[in-house]
């Protein structure tokens, strides 16, 4: 019989971020440890009340009404799984809790196996370089063009910034990427649902005169006629994420799969098994993915979503976080797990998946975690 502990990770940033949904100092994410035979797993998800309706206490909640059967019932891989297919509606509504449920079960049954989590999911080893885009929040002209120039010091190219309401503010965003050679086409946008119809939208979108990668969330959560219309006029790809949680979503976008881009984050998936099958299937449909990132994430998110990125291959335009040290003041693991100059993370030379589980080395005990049930 396993044992789990819950705990809430907090974890200061080194800056503050700011989107037009959110404000964050610190970490909000919920950390679980699955434990047996002397042998420990762990997992990691960041509730977001904006994103899927999640909050720190909802977790613990989903956590203290499952645990027990948990702990009774998994003592494999098709445990798991089982229980997870039997069990969506309850995991559509608490992705991120359960993501890192399964993440910590994941890590232990490999490590019993010996196997990689890779192994433990029948998947080829994660190999080759990952090349992660520059985020840059929505601050002030002084500090977005400070951000911007740390970033093109690294070698980055590619970037995604946040837009506010303030058409001269956003602009100026766009003129400080322009003067540092980045071309906008490199240059993602994501309002986080800024406006209320596709009008509002365009106006602010129309009056920034560039032709971008893509446009994250411009309107309403899920309006898909809206986000359909500003494609339409802007010629730009629709980056969902908000409006996308779940497998079961895809066939909205079937009929149309050149308008979108899925934004496939694992703790708003619910963990890697869902996270591959939205992949599966969007592979099916020709929809392109980035391997996105909630805000705050330690390494040991990172480490799934690279598997995710690893399966996506060529479907795969752009991914996002491995942040780590560079954004919170402390990881979980050190070193953690990070990209370097360029945004580059290279997988051959950190060898992850010849080492049982995640394959990264988490302290046992740090202040950070917090009890949360």
């Amino acid at each position: 019989m396993s044992q789990l502990r819950f705990f809430r990770v907090v974890i200061p940033f080194r800056q503050r971020f700011k989107h037009g949904s959110a404000e964050r100092a610190e970490t909000q994410a919920v950390w679980v440890e699955a434990s047996q035979g002397g042998l420990r797993g762990v997992g990691e998800g960041c509730p977001r009340e904006y994103v899927t309706g999640e909050t720190l206490d909802s977790a613990a909640s989903f956590f203290a009404e499952h645990q027990a059967s948990w702990e009774s019932s998994f003592h494999s891989y098709r445990d798991l799984a089982d229980w997870a297919s039997a069990h969506e509606p309850l995991i559509d509504a608490d992705p991120a809790a359960w993501c890192a449920v399964e993440l910590a079960y994941l890590d232990l049954f490999a490590k019993q196996r010996g196997q990689s989590i890779e192994e433990c999911l029948s998947l080829a080893p994660t190999r080759g370089v990952f090349r992660y885009t520059a985020v840059v929040g929505d601050d002030d002209a002084a500090g977005f063009e400070e951000t911007v120039e740390r970033y093109r010091e690294m070698g980055f190219c590619e970037f995604k910034i946040k837009l506010s309401r303030n058409l001269a503010r956003d602009s100026n965003k766009l003129s400080i990427l322009r003067s540092q050679g980045i071309a906008d086409d490199s240059v993602r946008v994501d309002a986080n649902n800024l406006w209320s119809n596709a009008t509002e939208a365009l106006r602010h979108l129309s009056g920034m005169e560039a032709a971008f990668f893509g446009i994250e969330e411009p309107v309403a959560a899920s309006d898909l006629n809206a986000l359909r219309e500003i494609h339409r006029r802007t010629e730009c790809r629709i980056i969902l994420d908000e409006s996308f949680s779940r497998a079961s979503q895809l066939e909205a976008l079937a009929s149309d799969p050149q308008t979108w881009i899925l934004n496939v984050r694992v703790s708003k998936m619910g963990g890697i098994r869902r996270s591959l099958e939205v992949l599966r299937r969007a592979r099916e449909l020709g929809l392109p993915i980035i391997v996105g990132a909630q805000v705050g994430e330690t390494s040991l998110l990172t480490r799934a979503g690279i598997v995710v990125a690893g399966v996506a291959g060529a479907s795969l335009v752009a991914q996002e976080g491995a942040f780590g040290t560079l954004l919170l003041a402390e990881d979980v693991c050190d070193p953690p797990l990070m990209f370097g100059a360029g945004g580059v993370l290279d997988c051959d030379a950190l060898d992850l998946s010849s080492r049982p589980g995640l394959g990264i080395e988490v302290s046992a005990e740090m202040p950070i975690f917090r009890a949360l049930i």
